[in-house]
């Protein structure tokens, strides 16, 4: 049951949902917060939703598709490789760049949320090997623990260390100190 494709895609869509709800959360509980926090855990929030709706409706899949009709028609299909190289790659470059930006201008918050920012490496990396089509990847490591392949692994921990990033913030947040002091504020005492 776990080993199949299926399941796994069901279950994984249903993670980043889930996540994207508890970024959600996070990001009602810091709207009177911290502005880089609120800007974090929203920028989180809409990256695991458009990665779930993209894990629906696979789009990497049509683009594969799309190319290789297109380098039939156009008679280049045996140096389709080196052209999906060249695309890549840039790509690739730019990915990275952005993610390091993104952490070097977050960095504030990178000891407080160091499992979101693993978990987004984890994503990173699976993107990276899925738009290369490294699905065999598993096979080339000759890795395949308990069964599950290396990219779902990868996926599936970068969505689960941001979960667990965004369960210790609401945690921390939803404190009985916290509230009772919210509390006593709203009451004007």
């Amino acid at each position: 049951m776990i080993g199949d494709p299926g399941f796994i895609g069901w279950f994984t869509i249903g993670s980043y949902f889930v996540c994207a709800i508890v970024a959600l959360i996070v990001v009602l509980i810091n709207k009177m917060g911290s502005r880089r926090s609120f800007l974090f855990w929203s920028m989180i929030s809409l990256l695991m939703i458009l990665l779930g709706v993209n894990k629906q409706i696979d789009l990497q899949s049509l683009f594969t598709e799309v190319g290789g009709q297109i380098a039939k028609a156009q008679g280049w299909m045996d140096q389709r490789r080196i052209v999906q190289f060249w695309f890549l790659v840039p790509s690739g470059t730019t990915a990275l760049v952005a993610f390091l930006s993104f952490v070097i201008i977050m960095r504030s918050l990178f000891r407080r949320f160091i499992l979101a920012f693993i978990g987004l490496f984890f994503l990173l990396s699976f993107i990276f090997l899925r738009a290369f089509s490294l699905n065999h990847f598993d096979e080339i490591l000759g890795i395949t623990p308990a069964g599950a392949k290396i990219y779902w692994v990868l996926e599936l921990t970068g969505i689960y260390l941001i979960l667990l990033a965004g369960i210790k913030e609401i945690r921390e947040n939803i404190s009985l100190k916290k509230a009772k002091k919210n509390l006593l504020n709203r009451l004007g005492v």
